[in-house]
């Protein structure tokens, strides 16, 4: 965005545990800000704290000159930009739309070709990594799909919670390297859960593996952050919700399933957190994903 880009307003729509980081951050910086959220808890404290309240998407289009997204999935994101109340309906040409929802690429793409032909209006697919606690921090990445002029104008404004921010090609790439993300950490949350256990069992000091292997081929974000969070069990309150690495890794399998790619590693991890989410685990923390192995793992195992 250009120099004076807090004279502008930012719409924001959907604040879950990400999406209210990430528009927290914006209040803090002093940005104009209209938001909505499909239920209504959160609103109120944002009102509290400067923000207005629109009643509908369509309405915060109307005043925002900027729209940032952060729903859960792409039927969310398909409902607040081209529904009855959604954006397309009061939409100005040329308003830049950021989706940070994680969504399908190729649904993503023809919501953003909808807006453009009826609307005039800009899309940058952005979903991030990192969690609300690296929003806060100014810390997520963002992996961005889109014009590159866009992207360009909308960097400064995405500085406020991220900081790589990289242009992976054309709408839709973004949200086909979010699938590659999610690949990774969803496989990674279950093998930090089997390592937690044998290290628990072998009698190490299984709190020292981050420090030990620091630095070396298995060193990693994951081992950093989900192994000591399954070793002191701090599930509590959740960063991220088991559930939604579920769907997360089913849009993997979908994408798979489109590329006629066998992917065994993602296929169980998928099952695992199948079986947990449908065991009651869907609202838990993602990491508590260990409680679901911690009974599992035996010498069987290996044989």
């Amino acid at each position: 965005m250009a120099a004076n880009d807090h004279d502008k307003t930012i719409g924001f729509i959907g604040l879950g545990l990400m999406g209210s980081a990430m528009a927290e951050m914006l209040l803090d910086d002093g940005h104009d800000l209209v938001v909505w959220n499909r239920e209504p808890e959160p609103l109120e404290d944002f009102e509290r704290r400067g923000a207005r309240v629109a009643s509908s998407p369509a309405d915060l289009a109307a005043h925002a000159d900027v729209i940032v997204i952060c729903v859960l999935h792409t039927e969310a994101v398909q409902a607040v930009c081209l529904g009855e109340s959604g954006v397309v309906q009061t939409g100005k040409a040329g308003t830049i739309i950021i989706d940070h929802s994680t969504a399908m690429p190729q649904e993503t793409v023809a919501i953003a070709a909808e807006l453009a032909e009826r609307a005039g209006m800009s899309f940058v697919d952005a979903p991030v990594s990192g969690g609300p606690a690296f929003a806060r921090q100014r810390k997520l990445t963002i992996m961005a799909g889109g014009a590159e002029a866009d992207i360009e104008t909308t960097r400064k404004l995405m500085r406020t919670y991220a900081q790589n921010i990289t242009r992976m090609g054309d709408i839709g790439a973004g949200q086909m390297t979010k699938v590659i993300n999610q690949a990774i950490a969803g496989v990674s949350y279950v093998l930090m859960a089997e390592v937690v256990r044998i290290a628990e069992e072998s009698g190490i000091d299984a709190a020292k593996i981050p420090q030990c292997l620091a630095g070396g081929h298995a060193d990693s974000v994951m081992l950093n952050y989900a192994y000591p969070k399954m070793l002191q069990r701090d599930f509590e309150p959740p960063a991220s919700l088991a559930s939604q690495m579920l769907k997360d890794l089913k849009n993997v399998g979908s994408e798979a399933q489109r590329f006629n790619l066998d992917l065994p590693l993602v296929a169980s991890a998928t099952r695992q957190f199948s079986d947990y989410v449908q065991n009651g685990g869907g609202k838990r923390e993602t990491a508590s994903i260990y409680e679901s192995l911690s009974q599992e793992l035996s010498a069987s195992t290996f044989v």
